[in-house]
């Protein structure tokens, strides 16, 4: 396999760079050098705007959202033009961490499921930055069983009223717009009584709640509907069919995070140089070798499997169940590895002089983050069920709730 540029590749690559030399906020680019992994923190700047001003820039330019169309504020770009930007684009990148969950999950729903008048209206403002989107799935009482969720949206005249909870919403706080999947029909069995909406999150009767994490982010939040209405205009898909609308969304959601979540590999490696163990460098110790090169394997094959998943985008697939390999072995790989730099580098690894810009800390912060990595985006358990059966064809688990109308499912206490 030949991974040289083309002519057009490397004319691409050239103005890629030109742009970014000439564009890049070079003032920000210590800080995000030393933001470790689910922290990325700039000094006497406001990482929100910094973002919101650079996403901007780039769209202006023609550099947002490479592989949506350019109707919808893209740029039409092939799927290698994208690996080549974000390979040009580098530590720059970090920007771009608050809007993922737009890009690469709402995004590509509104865009298979909305009205043209939505698309035109939504999608551009998406892709420049200046909104933010959420994803509003998961909920208290379902654990990790989507289809068990208990929110209600209930028919009245031209609209729909939402009453319910939904809870780990990733940037709520932040967003002007989120997806909402309610349930529409209980007398059904759970699978086919939902339904699929979009709605702004500054309407009446929503309400945020962050919720303070072990690292000290509190980047995930409780999301409390009352009496929200939202216009039917606003749901996506046909009513009841908010599951298989919603498939689009969590397919996404697995390439976009297994394709662009660190495993910490480039840090641990660049430690083991530096470290001295027995004064030598740790490198040159033959059992964290074999640690370094079991790693660096798993990095390159989820690299590998990402630029796999994005040539089958380029052919108009749907990203199917074999993306939830990348998350899954991300997800375990980051929290490895964070673990055995901490092992490294003794006491002095836990202490923290400037939570955030110092390297100091570096690995707690990621170690403190990643079981979260595990759980967002489907826990690793259910992604092997979705590897198991989806991939590899093995028999499904046995599901007692299979066919039984939502209502009637017993649950505690009923």
């Amino acid at each position: 396999m030949n991974f040289d540029d083309t002519p057009t590749e490397a004319a691409f690559r050239a103005e890629a760079r030109a742009w970014i030399a000439a564009n890049a906020p070079r003032e920000h680019e210590a800080d995000l050098r030393a933001s470790p992994f689910g922290r990325v923190a700039l000094r006497n700047t406001d990482i929100i705007a910094a973002s919101k001003t650079w996403q901007k820039k780039k769209a202006d330019a023609g550099w947002a959202c490479l592989h949506w169309p350019k109707e919808y504020g893209g740029r039409g770009a092939s799927p290698i033009e994208r690996v080549i930007w974000g390979q040009e684009e580098g530590v720059f990148g970090k920007l771009s961490g608050l809007f993922i969950i737009g890009h690469g999950m709402c995004g590509p729903t509104v865009m298979a499921f909305a009205s043209e008048e939505h698309k035109h209206k939504r999608l551009p403002p998406l892709a420049s930055g200046e909104e933010i989107w959420c994803q509003l799935f998961s909920e208290p009482a379902g654990g990790s069983d989507l289809a068990g969720l208990r929110t209600r949206a209930e028919k009245s005249g031209g609209e729909w009223v939402i009453n319910g909870q939904k809870i780990w919403t990733s940037g709520a706080h932040h967003s002007d717009w989120g997806l909402l999947i309610a349930r529409t029909d209980p007398e059904v069995a759970k699978h086919k009584g939902l339904t699929m909406f979009f709605l702004d999150m500054k309407s009446p009767g929503v309400e945020i709640r962050p919720i303070k994490q072990a690292n000290g982010q509190a980047e995930f939040n409780e999301v409390y509907f009352t009496d929200v209405r939202i216009p039917d205009h606003q749901r996506l898909g046909k009513v009841g069919d908010g599951w298989n609308v919603s498939l689009t969304t969590l397919m996404n959601e697995r390439l976009s995070i297994g394709a662009s979540m660190p495993t910490g590999f480039p840090e641990l490696f660049d430690l083991c140089e530096r470290l001295d163990a027995d004064g030598r460098p740790a490198i040159e110790n033959r059992h964290v070798r074999a640690k370094l090169a079991n790693w660096a394997t798993k990095s390159n094959g989820l690299k590998f499997t990402g630029y796999r998943a994005m040539s089958a985008l380029s052919r108009g697939e749907r990203p199917g169940p074999e993306n939830s390999i990348g998350k899954l072995v991300a997800g375990s790989t980051m929290q490895d590895i964070a673990q055995f730099a901490l092992e490294l580098e003794g006491p002095m690894g836990a202490l923290r002089r400037t939570p955030g810009i110092d390297e100091t800390g570096l690995f707690v912060a990621m170690l403190l983050r990643s079981p979260a990595t595990r759980i967002e985006g489907g826990t690793d358990e259910i992604l092997r069920n979705i590897i198991a059966e989806r991939v590899l064809g093995l028999p499904a688990d046995i599901r007692l709730d299979k066919d039984v109308p939502f209502d009637k499912i017993p649950t505690k206490g009923r």
